[in-house]
């Protein structure tokens, strides 16, 4: 076994439940303060301290200080996935997903990491598919001429796409199929922001499709959302 690197530490910080909410909480990329976490995990103020230290002092957790404020966020995109795939294979339980009940809010449509996760992440993934605008090869996205010219005319700038047409996916822990994830991912779910077609709701990662954003979808990509 590899001495060196301390799997046993990690797994046991994240698999503690407070810790755990707190780091889900998380999971959209936002910064979040102590008392949100808190409130989040269910817990004292004191016990919220020394788990954000230890999952600070583990390289889980960034602090970013705005004058005397402190808001902790997941210190990078890997313990965003770690976060997800353990989603992805609790959910594979069947003894334990009957017995759970997943919100509805973020089944619908939720951020991983600052891209869109849930049914709506997903269906944008599938209409590109549909249309001959990208494969999945591995677990990776493969953009056609069709689709990136479906993504430019949605207002993305694909000059990236256009030099490397590959973006990174996800294997959506309650859908169980693909969704976009990497920079092209962040750009859809960017763009949908600006657009006002979906809505983020406070205090969780659920994300909602504004009225707007259900014509938009509808006229864009012909869901029906």
């Amino acid at each position: 076994m590899t001495r060196d690197i301390d799997i046993v530490r990690i797994a046991a910080l994240v698999g503690e439940p407070a810790r755990a909410a707190m780091l889900l909480a998380l999971g959209d990329g936002r910064a979040l303060p102590a008392g949100e976490l808190a409130a989040c995990a269910g817990v004292s103020a004191a016990t919220t301290s020394g788990h954000l230290g230890a999952m600070r002092d583990a390289g889980l957790l960034d602090v970013v200080q705005q004058g005397r404020h402190r808001y902790y966020r997941l210190a990078s995109p890997q313990v965003a996935a770690l976060l997800e795939s353990l989603m992805l294979v609790a959910a594979q339980d069947p003894a334990r997903m009957a017995t759970s009940r997943v919100d509805p809010l973020l089944q619908a449509g939720r951020t991983c990491y600052s891209h869109l996760a849930g049914r709506l992440g997903v269906a944008l993934c599938d209409v590109l598919i549909a249309r001959d605008g990208l494969r999945i090869d591995d677990d990776i996205a493969r953009f056609s001429t069709e689709g990136i010219r479906l993504l430019e005319d949605f207002g993305i700038d694909v000059r990236a796409l256009r030099r490397h047409a590959a973006s990174k996916t996800c294997i959506d822990w309650s859908e169980r199929r693909h969704h976009l994830s990497g920079p092209t991912g962040v750009a859809i779910y960017r763009r949908c922001l600006e657009l006002g077609w979906v809505r983020h709701h406070l205090d969780s990662r659920a994300v909602s499709v504004t009225k707007i954003g259900a014509k938009g979808l509808q006229s864009t990509f012909g869901l029906a959302m």
